[in-house]
């Protein structure tokens, strides 16, 4: 359970120091628009996003299992998020995060690390690909302009929602946030290694800016952004608020475990290296009970973060502190500058990610699978998008480990009743 961070600093070289500044830098540009984006589309203020990022990130950095491993807010959180603070406020958020930060730091404890593979994979898929589709349908509202007159939770009614609302409709919005698309995935192409997210999303913003598009910016919904870092306080603690809000602790701790762990194997693959998984989930408990104290979001390993600093040439967790103290900068000297980002180009910034997310070069190999599996992926992710994100990961986790029972064949039980 030791923190990868110790291995690497005894032959840290100058060198070294270099590529994971860059690298560092970097992840920066990409993590400052998609934490303020998903900050937004849960529910949150955007300086939650970025608070989340500089903290959990560090810690995640600092105390975790992996060399490149890079944490903050992440989409998959999008769907929790939003239903928890609307059913319990932000202070309900809080101190459902500083729980599942405890949950975390429990199971990092009793090694649970390794327990990841016991989790079907159809299950993460299906509610991988739910999520993607939930956070796609939310961001709608922002890509086009629209104005509803409500904004429910439940998928049903939002997207009824957003067809009542198509008369309010905003080609400028539209132009904005189809254009950032396009920018984003055009830099991806041309210019891998640069960070393109932020370039793209800052030419458009700049657009609005300078032809006073009318279009809805992150100050003008949200007011200026903070230039500094709030001081940590414990969250109001009750025993009725633990009942209350343990099930969406669960959730967080269940969501925030499984995707650092993935993101973790994922970057094993691509470094060829080994990562420390019950020191990963430390580092995440540490994290969330970090980010809540500064009254931030949830937070986990960033799969698409990860790749970044490894191909921007991250090699050990320095770039992740890097990273986190960047944004830290940029959020105490140029908060204002933030502040013009247009709505709609966070919107396509988002609705890529999701796109990213539901990893669709894979969609033709999960066709080929077995029917369960396709069974099981086809149920969760309906769960995760009709149901919720804690009926889908309970019924697809049940059914998953049975279908796998059942694939074993297991002989008949040669018990017998005693002889009383």
């Amino acid at each position: 359970m030791k923190p990868k961070i110790l291995t690497t600093l005894p032959d840290y070289t100058r060198s070294l120091f270099m590529q994971d500044a860059i690298a560092g830098l970097t992840v920066a540009m990409v993590a400052l628009p998609l934490s303020l984006a998903i900050a937004i589309a849960s529910g949150a203020d955007p300086s939650k996003g970025l608070v989340t990022a500089i903290v959990a990130g560090f810690l995640i950095s600092l105390l975790g299992g992996s060399r490149v491993q890079i944490g903050g807010p992440t989409g998959a959180f999008i769907v929790v998020v939003f239903s928890v603070v609307a059913e319990h406020g932000y202070d309900g958020l809080v101190m459902a995060t500083f729980m599942a930060g405890l949950i975390l730091l429990v199971a990092g404890y009793f090694r649970a690390g390794n327990l990841i593979r016991l989790i079907p994979e159809p299950v993460i898929n299906g509610f991988t690909i739910g999520i993607a589709v939930i956070i796609a349908t939310s961001q709608l509202k922002d890509l086009f302009g629209l104005s509803p007159s409500e904004n429910p939770a439940e998928f049903i009614a939002k997207v009824e929602g957003l067809w009542t609302a198509r008369p309010t409709f905003s080609m400028a919005a539209a132009v904005i946030g189809l254009s950032t698309m396009v920018l984003i995935v055009l830099f991806r192409r041309a210019a891998p290694k640069l960070p393109g997210l932020i370039f793209a999303v800052a030419i458009t913003s700049a657009l609005v800016a300078l032809a006073d598009l009318p279009v809805e910016t992150i100050h003008s919904r949200f007011g200026d952004l903070p230039n500094t870092l709030p001081w940590p306080a414990m969250p109001e603690i009750s025993f009725e608020r633990i009942v209350e809000l343990l099930p969406s602790a669960l959730i967080i701790a269940f969501l925030a475990g499984v995707e650092s762990l993935l993101s973790a194997m994922v970057a094993d693959r691509m470094i060829s290296g080994h990562h420390r998984p019950n020191a990963e989930l430390l580092a995440q408990g540490a994290a969330n009970i970090g980010s809540s104290l500064f009254g931030g979001m949830p937070a986990t390993g960033a799969i698409a973060r990860t790749a970044t600093n490894i191909r921007a040439g991250g090699k050990t967790p320095v770039a992740g502190l890097i990273h986190a103290v960047i944004i830290l900068l940029i959020m105490l000297v140029a908060s204002r500058l933030v502040g013009y980002l247009a709505m709609p180009a966070l919107a396509g910034l988002l609705i890529l990610t999701a796109w990213n997310m539901s990893e669709p070069h894979k969609w033709s190999s999960y066709l080929e699978e077995r029917k369960t599996d396709i069974f099981l992926l086809t149920l969760t992710m309906i769960l995760t998008v009709l149901a919720d994100l804690t009926v889908a990961i309970g019924v697809g986790v049940a059914l998953g480990l049975a279908l796998r029972l059942q694939r074993r064949d297991i002989p008949e039980s040669v018990w017998s009743e005693p002889d009383r």
